[in-house]
C-alpha cells in the first residue's frame, strides 16, 4: 500500500509539473524545439517544449520517502544534468556529457553496490573489472534510450515495458526498493507520457532520456548483481531493443566513415515511420507491440542464461531482417 501511495503522488505531480511546462515554455520560448530545424530527427510539425524529463525528475522526489531515495539524490541529479544543457540548446561536448554520466554511474554502483560481477554462463569478473563493466553498462543504456527517443510514446512505452518486467522479478526475490524505485519511475513517466501520446504536446528531452536510461539500467544491474536467481543475461534480453539499436547504429556508422555521435535518418523507427506506418504515434505502437515479447517473456525465465540468450539473439534476427528489408524498399523507391 505504501508503494501505491508514493507511485500516486509521482505521477499526479509529474502530470501538473508537466502541463505547467507546457504552457510557460510557450509563453516564454524556453525548452522549445523548433519544428523548422532541418534535423534528421525531427518528426513534429509545431514548436514543442522539449524538457519532459523535469517534470518526471521533480515527480521522482517521492524516491526521498524510500530508503533506496537517498542514495541516488547525487547520481540522479549528474545523469540529469549531463542532458538538460541540451534542453536549453546549450549543447554539452560529447566528451563532456559521457563524463558526467560515467560520474553518476559510478556514483550510484558505490552507494548503492549495484555491482554485476557474475555475467553468466560460467564467467566471473574480478570485482574492480565488475565495477567498470556495470558502469559502462549504465552509460550505454542512457545513451540507448536517447536514441530511440524519436517519435510520442516510443522511449516511455519501452521503458514502462522494462520497469514492469523489472517490477515481476523484484516481487520474486522480494525485492521491496527496487519494486519501490520502478513503481516511482513507471508513474511519473506515465505523468509525462499522457501528455507525449499520441499529440505530443510535450517531448522526453535529452535529460528525460538520460534520467530514465540511467534508473532502469541501474535497477537491473542491483537485481543481477544481488541475486544469484537473476541472471544478467535475462537484463541484457529485457534492454536488448534499445541497445542493440545502438550497438548497431555504431557499426553501421563506422562502416560509412561517419562518427557514432552524428545524427542520421536511418534507425530501425525511422525506417519504419516511412516505409510501414507513415504516423508519428502509430510507430511508436507498432514497435512497443512489436518488441513486448522479448521484454515481458523472459521475466517467465529471469534465472535461465541460457533462454534468455537465445531471446536476445532471436530479436537480433528480426530486428537485422526487418531493417534489410527496409533498407531495400528505401533504395527502390529513391530509384524510381
Amino acid at each position: 500500500m505504501e508503494t501505491v501511495k508514493l507511485a500516486l503522488g509521482a505521477f499526479t505531480l509529474s502530470l501538473i509539473v508537466q502541463l505547467l511546462i507546457i504552457r510557460l515554455a510557450h509563453r516564454h520560448a524556453i525548452f522549445i524545439d523548433s519544428h523548422t530545424e532541418d534535423k534528421p530527427q525531427r518528426f513534429h510539425e509545431i514548436p514543442t517544449p522539449r524538457a519532459g524529463g523535469i517534470g518526471i525528475l521533480i515527480g521522482l522526489l517521492f524516491l526521498f520517502f524510500t530508503p533506496l531515495g537517498w542514495k541516488l539524490l547525487i547520481p540522479v541529479a549528474l545523469a540529469f544534468l549531463s542532458g538538460i544543457l541540451e534542453d536549453f540548446n546549450n549543447s554539452l561536448s560529447p566528451k563532456i556529457r559521457l563524463l558526467l554520466q560515467l560520474i553518476a554511474a559510478l556514483a550510484a554502483i558505490w552507494l548503492t553496490d549495484a555491482v554485476v560481477t557474475y555475467i553468466g554462463l560460467g564467467i566471473v569478473l574480478p570485482y574492480f573489472i565488475g565495477i567498470l563493466f556495470s558502469a559502462f553498462a549504465i552509460v550505454g543504456v542512457m545513451n540507448a534510450i536517447n536514441i530511440i527517443d524519436g517519435f510520442n510514446g516510443l522511449a516511455a512505452g519501452i521503458v514502462l515495458l522494462i520497469l514492469i518486467s523489472f517490477s515481476l522479478t523484484a516481487i520474486k526475490v522480494d525485492e521491496t526498493d527496487i519494486l519501490q524505485l520502478n513503481a516511482i519511475v513507471g508513474a511519473a513517466t506515465i505523468g509525462f507520457l499522457l501528455l507525449n501520446f499520441p499529440k505530443g504536446k510535450i517531448f522526453l528531452g535529452d535529460s528525460g532520456a538520460y534520467l530514465l536510461g540511467f534508473l532502469i539500467a541501474l535497477s537491473g544491474i542491483f537485481l543481477a548483481g544481488n541475486y544469484e536467481s537473476v541472471s544478467p543475461w535475462y537484463i541484457l534480453c529485457t534492454l536488448i531493443y534499445p541497445v542493440w539499436e545502438v550497438i548497431f547504429s555504431i557499426i553501421r556508422k563506422r562502416r560509412q566513415g561517419k562518427s557514432p555521435f552524428e545524427p542520421d535518418r536511418y534507425h530501425l523507427h525511422m525506417l519504419i515511420n516511412r516505409n510501414i506506418t507513415k504516423n508519428n504515434p502509430l510507430t511508436a505502437v507498432f514497435i512497443v507491440c512489436a518488441c513486448s515479447p522479448f521484454i515481458l517473456v523472459p521475466t517467465l525465465y529471469q534465472n535461465n542464461s541460457g533462454a534468455s540468450f537465445a531471446t536476445a539473439v532471436l530479436f537480433i534476427a528480426c530486428y537485422m531482417f526487418l531493417y534489410q528489408q527496409l533498407m531495400k524498399k528505401e533504395r527502390l523507391q529513391t530509384t524510381i
